[in-house]
């Protein structure tokens, strides 16, 4: 299913890593921000260490102070959001095979791929599920409804290997260096707590005195 495209009204482009803590509490006001404006929602799942290991940037918590303060606003943006959240351990985890999954589903179905995105995110958000494990992540793509075969096949497939590479390398090309980072018509917006001023934007356009 191909994303339709409405003149003056491209979708908006969102790119999250399934281990993202404020990927996922993204995730689950993105689609309503887009409805709100004639917009659809882009998605790209993304892996951070790459991006990270492009741009020469780390993980808040390999921060020792700073990642203490990222936990607790982790924590405290999800409750400004209104969304359950409970740090998940293992944090980070590999997110390698979910992304695929992703990719797979994307291929067939955009709707789709976007549901199991926000069901993988609030798995591990909130249940704790270890979507770096493959018995874990396949039990979780059996209970979202698909074929959980045909998904661990969809992971180990040397295709969905390189479009999730191919789509790594797309969000660096497009100036992508962290998650969530959204993209509305041209214009970038990184980090979850950038939704009053994306709105703002799809409802104005730019500012008075930006150039």
């Amino acid at each position: 299913m191909e994303e339709i495209k409405l003149p003056g009204r491209a979708p908006i482009q969102f790119y999250f890593d399934f281990s993202s803590p404020y990927s996922y509490i993204a995730s689950e006001w993105i689609e309503a921000v887009a409805a709100r404006h004639g917009r659809r929602v882009q998605w790209h799942a993304v892996l951070l260490g790459f991006l990270f290991q492009s741009t020469g940037l780390k993980p808040l918590v390999d921060y020792p102070v700073k990642g203490e303060y990222a936990v607790r606003d982790m924590q405290r943006s999800a409750a400004f959001a209104g969304v359950p959240f409970t740090k998940p351990e293992p944090f980070p985890i590999s997110t390698v095979n979910a992304a695929r999954v992703f990719w797979w589903l994307q291929s067939q179905d955009p709707q789709r791929a976007a549901g199991f995105a926000r069901a993988a995110l609030r798995a591990y958000f909130t249940r704790n599920v270890n979507l770096g494990d493959p018995a874990a992540l396949k039990q979780l793509c059996t209970d979202s409804g698909l074929d959980g075969d045909a998904a661990e096949a969809a992971w180990g497939d040397p295709q969905w290997k390189a479009k999730l590479k191919t789509a790594n390398d797309d969000a660096q090309a497009a100036g992508v260096f962290g998650a969530p980072y959204f993209i509305v018509d041209g214009e970038p917006f990184w980090g979850n707590d950038r939704q009053q001023h994306m709105e703002a934007w799809l409802q104005s356009g730019p500012p008075k005195g930006l150039n």
